[in-house]
């Protein structure tokens, strides 16, 4: 099992950037594929991006392509999402997910086993 909390949270103007991170605790952080989604309110959990075991591979739902990097120190047990150009779309709750089965990445609340409690984000216009 593996334990996620998250940081970085904040309100930044539109134009602005954020970085969040993830720190994880438990079993071995390299098992695990991650993944960072959002939620805004009134409105399902949506896939934002995510990375393989070591970070060979990652992916990015089409909204933040361009604008948003995800990474992964797995040294320092963390996984980290790089937000620049912030709209005010952007604005949610943002959540990292972790999962120890099999495949590379998952873009799919299904696909992930273990969550944190999230993060808020707001831009402003």
């Amino acid at each position: 099992q593996v334990q996620l909390v998250e940081s970085g949270g904040g309100l930044v103007q539109a134009g602005g950037s954020l970085r969040l991170s993830c720190a994880a605790s438990g079993r071995t952080f390299s098992m695990y594929r991650m993944g960072w989604f959002r939620q805004a309110p009134g409105k399902e959990r949506e896939f934002v991006a995510a990375i393989s075991r070591y970070g060979s591979t990652t992916y990015y739902a089409d909204s933040v392509k361009g604008r948003f990097t995800i990474s992964r120190d797995n040294a320092k047990n963390a996984v980290y999402l790089q937000m620049d150009s912030l709209k005010p779309e952007d604005t949610a709750v943002y959540s990292c997910a972790a999962d120890g089965r099999t495949g590379d990445v998952s873009f799919s609340n299904d696909g992930y086993r273990y969550w944190g409690q999230g993060t808020q984000v707001t831009v402003s216009s």
